[in-house]
This record gives structure tokens, C-alpha cells and sequence, in this order.
């Protein structure tokens, strides 16, 4: 009896014992998500940003969102670095009319905080669907979140 009685009150210790031991290691996890929460809530804001550069026209804002070092993708060659990019985006930002706007749909950040992607739609100035977009932005030791890769992709009407 003496045995059933110390087993069972063992039992019941280990079973709290081993639910306050995953609670503790959750709890990291939990707080860990929700800065990653907010980071990805200021991945969006930059990126909602950076596009309303290109609505208002604004060069020099549109390129304090480029890293110095960083690449777009293009259909055939890639733009390397910043004058590069700004070289090529520069007719396009100064248009009477965008020639195209776009709006992050989803971010996702590493939970080191470090990089994070956003992907969205591509729109004509009707509205169309013209192609989507991926973006890697690195987050700078200032905080500040920058382009390093961008890529526009074709829209495919694939059945899924």
C-alpha cells in the first residue's frame, strides 16, 4: 500500500514536474513569436512604403529602401547595387503614371530577425493583375529594413 501510495504521489509530481518543464520551454517560443510578429508587422509597413514611392513619384525615398548591395531580377539580366537599380527604375518613377503598383500580401522573418521575405501582386494602373513579386529585406544594424533581392514573376493561371 505504502509502494501504490509513494508511486502514485511520484506519478503525479513527474506529470506537474514535466508540464512546468514545457511551459518553461514554451514560453521563449511565445515571446519569440510575437517579435517576430511585430518585425513582420514592420516588414509590411516598409514594404507598403517603398511602393508608395514609386505611386508618389519619389525617387530618392524609393532608393532609401535598396541596399547598396542590392540585386533585382530581371526577365533576362540582373541590376547590381543601387545606382544600377537606380538607373533603370528612374524613368519608370518619374512617369506621369506608375506604370505599376504592388502591395505585400505576405511576410515572412526569420526568427533571428535578420532577413525576411514579402511576396504580393503586381497591378496595372486599371487594376489587372500583371505578375507578382518576392522581396528579401534585410534588417540593418540601425534597425532599418532594406532590399537586397527583389523579383518579379510571371502570373500563371494554373489550376491548383
Amino acid at each position: 500500500m505504502y509502494m501504490n501510495l509513494f508511486g502514485k504521489h511520484m506519478g503525479i509530481l513527474f506529470s506537474r514536474t514535466m508540464l512546468l518543464a514545457c511551459c518553461a520551454l514554451s514560453a521563449p517560443v511565445m515571446a519569440q513569436s510575437s517579435v517576430v510578429q511585430a518585425l513582420q508587422k514592420e516588414v509590411v509597413a516598409t514594404e507598403t512604403a517603398f511602393a508608395k514611392s514609386m505611386a508618389e513619384h519619389d525617387v530618392v525615398a524609393f532608393m532609401s529602401f535598396v541596399s547598396d548591395e542590392a540585386i533585382f531580377l530581371q526577365r533576362d539580366n540582373a541590376l547590381h547595387g543601387r545606382d544600377q537599380i537606380a538607373a533603370v527604375w528612374k524613368p519608370w518613377l518619374e512617369a506621369k503614371q506608375a506604370p505599376f503598383s504592388w502591395a505585400p500580401e505576405r511576410v515572412e522573418v526569420l526568427d533571428s530577425g535578420t532577413l525576411a521575405i514579402s511576396t504580393g501582386p503586381v497591378r496595372d494602373p486599371s487594376g489587372k493583375l500583371i505578375s507578382t513579386f518576392s522581396s528579401i529585406w534585410r534588417r540593418e544594424a540601425s534597425g532599418k529594413w532594406q532590399i537586397v533581392f527583389d523579383k518579379g514573376n510571371s502570373v500563371c493561371a494554373c489550376a491548383r
